[in-house]
């Protein structure tokens, strides 16, 4: 049982005696103190200059510090364990826990839990590859990137426990495979000079569906934003992006597509514009489904030019970037 704590006048008699030079021994038996209370208040006089009871951090946390550090190495190992896990895995250390308190104990040790980045798995030749296209695209124009239609589906997110600054660490990101998902799925595009169309996929996308998509979508966006005839369509290696009625509609149309190797990191400044239109939706607090169409392509076209433009302007840092890292071996 916890015992009562020392009155203040004689903790500061205890002080007082040590200052006369009395032993620890001889002070317990005089006080009838406990020694190591006695080493206990000296030590505490020495280091704060004050015998009064320190203000304490609140309630104890349930986690032991054994416990804390199991969480940290289970979070380490598998860095997109989820909470619940961890909540379950602490019941089973005999530690139950709230997923505040575990949250709160990792957060301690510097770890947080981020959305985590979608990375390509590449060998070598996909590499040689990625630095041939950065450089070969590091010569083009202004003009010539101005001239880009960027476009791109909306994919689902996962999230993972990590530190700052580890955003591309291997274990930290998802490697990619071709999928959908999500409650609502958007295909949509821009240029430098503004929004195009954003349209809302019903079900799984198919290679004809998307040939729909460019169909009705691609041509009528670089005709609005006054990009010419001679523009230049951006979208990724998805399988129905290079179906054979996909490629054969762009060549019945005469669109020139912005080739890019497999496999390679996704440097579309679209995703940038996926977060703004996420948050201005988020404000908006839609409903259902209807509604959260209609607040997506509402908030689309809202999107400013400038930070379109902004956007394009930064695809140079990214191929400079995937340039420089010619000697890493995975990291990008």
């Amino acid at each position: 049982m916890k015992s009562k704590e020392l009155s203040v006048d004689l903790r500061d008699r205890i002080v007082s005696s040590h200052k006369s030079g009395e032993g620890y021994r001889k002070i317990s038996a005089a006080l009838k103190v406990p020694m190591s209370t006695v080493a206990s208040i000296i030590r505490k006089w020495k280091k704060f200059k004050k015998t009064r009871t320190l203000p304490r951090a609140g309630r104890p946390s349930k986690l032991s510090n054994w416990g804390r550090r199991a969480l940290v190495r289970e979070v380490t190992r598998n860095p997109m364990v989820t909470l619940s896990e961890l909540q379950r895995s602490s019941v089973e250390r005999g530690e139950p826990s709230r997923r505040t308190t575990i949250s709160a104990a990792i957060h301690q040790s510097g770890l947080y839990g981020r959305v985590a980045r979608r990375k390509p798995l590449l060998s070598k030749r996909h590499m040689a590859a990625c630095l041939e296209f950065a450089k070969r695209h590091l010569k083009d124009s202004r003009t010539m990137r101005n001239k880009i239609l960027w476009s791109e589906c909306v994919n689902a997110r996962c999230h993972v426990w990590r530190k700052p600054s580890t955003t591309h660490h291997q274990a930290n990101t998802i490697p990619t495979v071709k999928h959908g998902g999500g409650s609502i799925m958007l295909w949509g595009c821009f240029s430098a000079a503004g929004t195009g169309r954003l349209v809302r996929i019903k079900g799984k996308m198919s290679a004809t569906m998307y040939r729909d998509i460019l169909d009705e979508n691609v041509l009528q966006s670089a005709l609005d934003l006054r990009l010419g005839r001679r523009f230049i369509f951006q979208q990724d290696n998805d399988p129905k992006h290079t179906a054979k009625i996909s490629k054969e509609w762009l060549q019945d149309n005469s669109v020139n597509v912005l080739e890019r190797p497999s496999q390679s990191p996704d440097l579309n400044p679209i995703e940038h514009l996926w977060r703004d239109l996420k948050m201005a939706v988020h404000r908006l607090f839609p409903s259902n489904l209807m509604e959260l169409e209609r607040c997506c392509k509402e908030e689309w076209a809202k999107l400013a030019k400038d930070r379109c433009a902004k956007l394009v302007a930064s695809y140079s840092k990214r191929l400079e970037a995937l340039n420089a890292a010619k000697g890493a071996s995975t990291e990008y």
